[in-house]
């Protein structure tokens, strides 16, 4: 009888332990978004607003390693690798160490696919973190050099002319890399839409992306749904990192409709991808924001009309304030309360070892 007491009791607790590994995981960057920027489109959507489906919600804590308030180098490092670092610096330490993404990890010790899909340019700041290593977030092209030998199978934001050689000073050409190493190299959303290859990067404007979002079109939205459906057909699983990239610019700017349309897009980009992984049953989710951006308060509004009516930005630049954390999916407890920035890629990478 004792024995089957413990056996049941063991059995109950292998299932527990695998019910909370992941197979996939999303990690969903919203760049300069903050508490308030949220707030945004819970009043916009009325109450749907996906943010409300996260069943775990926390904050944490942004500062660099040398500076207060971080730029978007070190906080995405720190969201990526688990290390603080010095504002600008990619994935690199102080005494030049080069500290791997949980992406690389992910693919190179448990073979996951990754990718990401971004509305700015591929080597900008937070996508560089997920491949690269500089010492300095404006080395650009040696980014790009980088980017172009990394494992990720799916890569999908903009920037065509930094990977071609009539337009670089180093006599190089990290397409024709991409190309050799067998991608799908494309640069619009129909051909993107339309590729089969199980390697793609898509490269959807010219220079940085637009920041109008009706001249833009739908990088975030159908980025995801093509990531989704090439990464997803790995059977060890896929680990795939979204940005909101232009959050932070509209909080540069001190642009309250600017921020409104791509708040509108992320969360609408929010429910496609919580809408997969209730389907899935088998992903971790995990939402939050490198630093917030602008300095947001809103002072006054609608709710009954979904509107804020007054924005008041503090600053132009980053602000060195806690920002918020949502989760869903196996594991997703794990990211409620206070933490590091650095605690959270820590988390991903412990669920997927099972620690």
């Amino acid at each position: 009888m004792k024995k089957t007491f413990f056996s049941l009791v063991g059995v109950c607790l292998f299932s527990l332990a695998v019910a909370q590994t992941p197979k996939n995981v999303i990690y969903v960057i919203g760049d300069g978004m903050g508490t308030a920027q949220v707030y945004t489109s819970l009043v916009s959507q009325k109450d749907k607003s996906n943010f409300l489906r996260f069943p775990f919600s926390g904050f944490s804590r942004t500062y660099s390693l040398n500076r207060y308030t971080t730029d978007s180098g070190a906080g995405g490092s720190a969201l990526m690798t688990g290390h603080k670092v010095e504002n600008y610096h990619i994935a690199e330490g102080p005494k030049g160490e080069w500290w791997p993404s949980i992406f690389a990890l992910g693919h190179d010790q448990m073979r996951k696919a990754t990718g990401f899909v971004v509305t700015c340019t591929v080597v900008d700041a937070t996508p560089a973190t997920t491949y690269a290593h500089v010492p300095n977030r404006n080395m650009k092209d040696t980014i790009s050099l980088q980017m172009a030998q990394c494992s990720h199978q799916v890569m999908i934001g903009c920037d065509k002319a930094r990977f071609q050689k009539e337009n670089r000073h180093d006599g190089t050409a990290p397409i024709d890399t991409l190309q050799k190493r067998g991608y799908d190299v494309v640069y619009s959303l129909k051909d993107l839409k339309r590729s089969k290859s199980d390697r793609i990067c898509a490269l959807l404007s010219e220079n940085d992306a637009p920041g109008d979002a009706s001249v833009r079109g739908p990088i975030l939205r159908q980025g995801v749904e093509k990531a989704l459906e090439v990464l997803s057909r790995n059977p060890e699983g896929f680990m795939l990192m979204v940005e909101g990239s232009q959050i932070d610019w509209a909080g540069h700017n001190n642009d309250a409709p600017y921020l409104e349309k791509e708040m509108a897009e992320f969360d609408e980009v929010l429910g496609i991808i919580l809408d997969w992984a209730e389907k899935d049953g088998n992903t971790l989710v995990v939402v939050t924001a490198d630093h917030e951006t602008g300095g947001l308060s809103l002072l006054n509004g609608d709710i009954k009309k979904g509107a804020t009516t007054d924005y008041k930005f503090t600053t132009g630049s980053h602000s060195g304030v806690m920002v918020p954390v949502f989760s869903f999916g196996p594991g997703a407890e794990r990211f409620s309360g206070i933490q590091q920035n650095v605690d959270i890629p820590t988390k991903i990478l412990n669920l997927l070892q099972q620690k």
